[in-house]
Order: structure tokens, then sequence, then C-alpha cells
């Protein structure tokens, strides 16, 4: 045999899982270099940012997934954005039918990012990858240009290994707005529902327990995002003239916010459930660590720690419109908008959950002011349905790649198009895998990428469309 001659195609399981096993570990320096490609284009998707990063890390995106050669279709496409005959970002779709009574497997991560913030918070520039030690840093770099590259990776590994013309059915989705609400998600489902639809859909935009041992995320909250505006006075008035005795708009919100929660920190807003939910140790110090608390700072809420981030409802407000301190001047303040954001149990939608606000709200406004909400954004929770053979067949591919037992993991954030998606495919079992890890700093300053788990990451994906396939059986 010549040195450039290639081998045989395996024949057993045992030779598959190790040919794969070679061919992850040999295209990963390609895999880092197409990410790193893709992380230089700031695709942000967010208004305000240039729309045309957007549409080429689309193009780049597109080329990679033509350049594999085993897909029948590769397009960019948009969908209208609702209420509206704008059009959203662009998305990357690829299918290639079933051959020979296999199931079809849609992979689905998303190519935009997250606005990087203020560069001066980064170590290095937010857009060009920059290697320390194990993880190459740059804003998407994680999440989720990293999610895109693994099912690439991927399936380059199924295609050395069991040849250019599997039976597998494969769909990719590559969402163009995922970071800023996915606001054409719905219509680029209805639009296009034939070509996406699956048996399996593996969501690559999720973490792990941590970056020796993988998760399966079982369980995501929802999410509840509003704007509430509470106002008194026509206008500002002089505070020493009429402080005392006429109630500015923020003495008001601060009543209502007060409101929201116990003496514990706990919500106290009636009519949000919580889900019954095991959950694995985590200690206090740990929780520490990751939230970074100051010193003499408490945790809050009641119960296990992981109830209370995975399985419990939390409230957050995340932006004011005040007067600046510096532009603060002695009146009383006539209006003040604030945005919360409603983090919503399992179990729970997501309409449900604004109407139980909106209720506690409105009734516990004090001194008669006026409370309006406007630009309301709901996502609904999700659980995964265990007892699903796919599940069956991707905790078994996780303990192959990272040679550890997965953990059943909930998730405190939300992805709430998961939910449109079992929606529209009902018979499709749903699993969310990904590349992030408890370092990872995801939508923060200094986000990264822990290249030992990206390789693991790819295995663990090349194994599962391996037995999706058919090549290899299960134990």
């Amino acid at each position: 045999m010549t040195s450039d001659a290639r081998p045989a195609r395996p024949s057993t399981p045992t030779e598959i899982r190790e040919r794969l096993t070679d061919a992850v570990r040999d295209g990963l320096p390609a895999a880092i270099a197409d990410l790193s490609r893709l992380v230089r284009i700031p695709s942000v998707s967010w208004d305000g940012f240039d729309p045309r990063h957007v549409q080429e890390s689309a193009e780049t995106v597109a080329a990679l997934l033509t350049d594999l050669g085993v897909f029948d279709t590769v397009t960019i496409e948009r969908a209208p954005l609702p209420g509206s005959g704008e059009l959203g970002q662009p998305a990357v779709l690829a299918r290639r039918e079933p051959r020979g009574g296999r199931p079809t497997v849609m992979l689905y991560a998303h190519h935009d990012v997250q606005p990087p913030g203020e560069e001066g918070d980064w170590q290095s520039p937010p857009f060009e990858p920059t290697l320390r030690g194990d993880r190459l840093y740059a804003r998407g770099a994680a999440d989720d240009k990293a999610g895109v590259l693994a099912h690439v990776a991927a399936i380059r590994a199924l295609l050395e290994v069991q040849g250019s013309d599997p039976d597998l059915g494969l769909v990719v989705f590559i969402e163009g707005e995922e970071e800023f609400g996915s606001r054409s998600f719905e219509a680029m489902l209805a639009a296009h529902r034939e070509l996406l639809a699956a048996d399996v859909i593996v969501v690559a935009d999720s973490d792990n327990w941590t970056t020796t041992t993988p998760s399966l995320t079982i369980g995501l909250r929802g999410n509840t995002a509003f704007q509430l505006n509470v106002s008194t006075l026509g206008h500002a008035s002089h505070s020493g003239m009429l402080g005392g005795a006429a109630p500015d708009a923020m003495l008001a919100l601060v009543r209502v916010l007060a409101s929201l929660h116990d003496d514990d920190g706990a919500v106290a807003v009636e009519g949000l459930t919580s889900h019954t939910q095991e959950v694995p140790p985590f200690t206090e110090v740990r929780l520490r660590e990751d939230a970074a608390l100051l010193e003499g700072v408490s945790s809050i809420g009641r119960g296990e720690i992981l109830h209370r981030l995975w399985a419990q409802p939390a409230i957050t407000v995340t932006g004011i419109d005040a007067p600046s301190v510096q532009n603060a001047s002695n009146t009383l303040l006539p209006s003040v908008t604030v945005k919360i954001s409603c983090r919503v149990a399992p179990g729970q939608s997501a309409r449900e959950a604004f109407m139980a606000i909106e209720r506690h709200i409105r009734a516990r406004t004090p001194f008669g002011a006026h409370v309006t909400f406007s630009a309301v954004d709901l996502g609904n929770p999700f659980l995964v349905d265990t007892s699903g053979w796919a599940v069956d067949d991707v905790l078994t591919a996780m303990e192959e790649a990272w040679g550890e037992t997965p953990q059943l993991t909930g998730v405190g954030g939300s992805i709430p198009f998961i939910a449109q998606l079992a929606q529209t495919f009902p018979e499709a079992q749903v699993l969310v895998t990904g590349v992030e890890d408890p370092e990872t700093r995801a939508h923060s300053p200094n986000e990264s990428l822990h290249l030992g788990v990206f390789h693991r990451a790819i295995l663990t994906e090349a194994l599962l469309l391996a037995r999706l396939d058919g090549a290899v059986s299960l134990p």
C-alpha cells in the first residue's frame, strides 16, 4: 500500500470507534482554524450593529457546509419579523435525505454573537481569537460558533471514516439571530418545515458540568421580559417645595420592586411556580466562585442551590431609565422605566408567568401610581423526555468520548426556541448538548472555549452520528 492510500473502511463497531477517535483528533487543528476564521467576523445580530457582518458570517458557514460535499442543498435564508415587513438575520439551512430507512438528525447552532461590551474589559481583542493555556478567548469562541464547528468537524470525521455517502439523513440549521431573541425563528420554521423535519434534534448551545465531565441538559427555564413604566406626576417638580407630599415615581417604583421578593430574596409573586427536580450537590463555595460574590454578600432564596438555579423562578431588574447621578437635579421624578427579566421554571408557560407578575404589580403599586407594561418578550421553558432511544445513544456517546459518566442537568438560562422546535416537530427527540463549561463566561468579557471540551464535544457528536447511521450499535 502506498503512503497516501486510504485505509479500508472499518467493518466492526470497535474499529469504527477507534477510527472516529483518530479522525477527530487529527482534524482538531483544522476545526480550530475554521473556528478562528469565523470568530474574526463580528456577527453581532443586535440592532445598531452592521448587519453585513452577520451576512458574511452566514456565507462563511454556508461555504463550510458546502465543502463537506454531503448535502443535497445548502442555502442562506431570511424570514420575516413578526408584525413588520422586515426580514430577520440570515440563517444557513442544509439537508441531505436519508437512505435505507435511517433516521434524519437536525444539527442546530447559531452563528450570531453578543455585543462585545467595553473592549477595555477584555484581556485581548474580543474578535481576535487568542490562545492562553488550554482556552481560546474571543466573543463567540464558545457561544456558539464552537457549536457550529462541532457540527462541521463531527460530519467531517464521520465522512472520513464511513465514506462520503452515509445512510443517515442530515439537516443543519445555523441560526443568525439567537442572541437577539430569535425574532424570525417561528417564521423560519413555518417557511421551511419540510426541509427541517427530523427524527432527532441536537442543539449544541448549552454547557457541561466541568471541563472533564459532560452534561446532557434536560431542563431549561423560560423567560418573561418586559419594560415597566411607573408614573406619578404630569411633570417634574421642585423636591424642596413639594417633596414629602407629592409622590415621586422612583418612590413608587422602589416599593413595587421590593414587593417582588421576600426577606430571603426568594420570589414572592403568587402564581409563579417551581418544578420538582432532583439536583446534584453544589456547594455554597462554588456558587460564590461562579457568581463572584463579594465578601460578606450572601446568596438569596431557599432550598438546594441548583434547585434555585434550575427549577425555581427568578426576577431581576436588568435596566433602568432615570437621570444619571451626574445629571440629577433637585426634582421629583414624574416617570421611571425599568426592564425586568423573569426566569420561568419548567412546567409553567411564559404567558402564565407574565400574567402573574402583572397582577402582582398592579395590586401592589402604591399611591395610585400609573403603570404600563411594554416590549413584552415571552420564551417558554423546556423539559426533555429522557425515555427516548436517542437519549440513550447520546449518553453512551458522551461516556465513550469523555471517559466519564455524564450528568443530567438543568440550565437556569433560557433557550426559548427549543420549545418552538419541539412544538413544530412533536415526534422528534430533542438533545441539548454544548461546548461550554463553568469558566466559559458566555456573554461576558473574556469569553473562552476550553479546547479539551471542544475536542470531546466533537467526538461525542461523531460517535452519535455513527450510531444513528447504524455503524455503531449500542453495547
